[in-house]
């Protein structure tokens, strides 16, 4: 089989997956960062979720079709997160989320980067305000340096400083903010100076076991 024909089996339109019983959301596979890290390397899918790689970024008229079709009562929260970072689809993930606070009243987060300013062009956290409940950001690092190293983001060396300040920009808006790093990839005294910059920040620290 060529190339392109592994490349057209491969991919396919699975828009809603669950993990841990709440209800994730794939919009998009674009990503300015290229982590060392990142699961896309190791795995297509996530649990049962089947394939991630979108044959296109999701419609808002396709992610309320997926609504529809499904049963929301089972899931705890509803979850912006993919194979992607959902910030690059922010038109669909903002009325996606006014859809699912109309219709079914579920709490709302989003796995970010936290490089959704610099990928809009703009402070898009006003915007968020009263749609987005809960913003998971992964920090990974304390460390400049060591961020751009792991991130890799097309936005260079300021990704990390902007990255803070979109955590910031989140806390004064009231939406509740967690930022993650990696069991065992850092030092407990690099865990220490996380959990120092969130306590500066108003955000939580939350280690995230290792995912291979």
């Amino acid at each position: 089989m060529s190339e392109t024909g592994k490349e057209k089996t491969k991919r396919a339109m699975t828009i809603l997956y669950e993990v841990h019983g709440n209800l994730y959301i794939n919009l998009t596979n674009k990503c300015p960062c290229a982590c060392t890290f990142c699961l896309r390397q190791t795995r297509d899918h996530m649990e049962e979720s089947g394939s991630l790689w979108l044959e296109h970024d999701t419609s808002y008229e396709e992610l309320v079709a997926e609504f529809k079709k499904t049963d929301m009562n089972p899931y705890r929260e509803a979850v912006f997160c993919g194979f992607g970072e959902p910030t690059q689809a922010l038109d669909v993930l903002l009325r996606g989320a006014a859809y699912i606070k109309e219709h079914y009243g579920l709490p709302t987060r989003i796995n970010t980067n936290g490089l959704g300013n610099l990928i809009n062009g703009e402070n898009i956290v006003p915007k968020m305000h009263g749609l987005i409940d809960t913003v998971s950001i992964s920090l990974n690092t304390p460390n400049a340096e060591e961020y751009h190293r792991l991130v890799r983001s097309r936005f260079g060396e300021q990704s990390f400083d902007a990255m803070l300040d979109f955590a910031r920009e989140c806390v004064k808006e009231g939406m509740h903010v967690v930022m993650t790093t990696v069991d065992t990839t850092i030092t407990q005294d690099e865990e220490e100076q996380c959990r120092r910059i969130c306590e500066e920040i108003g955000a939580a620290y939350r280690i995230r076991p290792w995912e291979d």
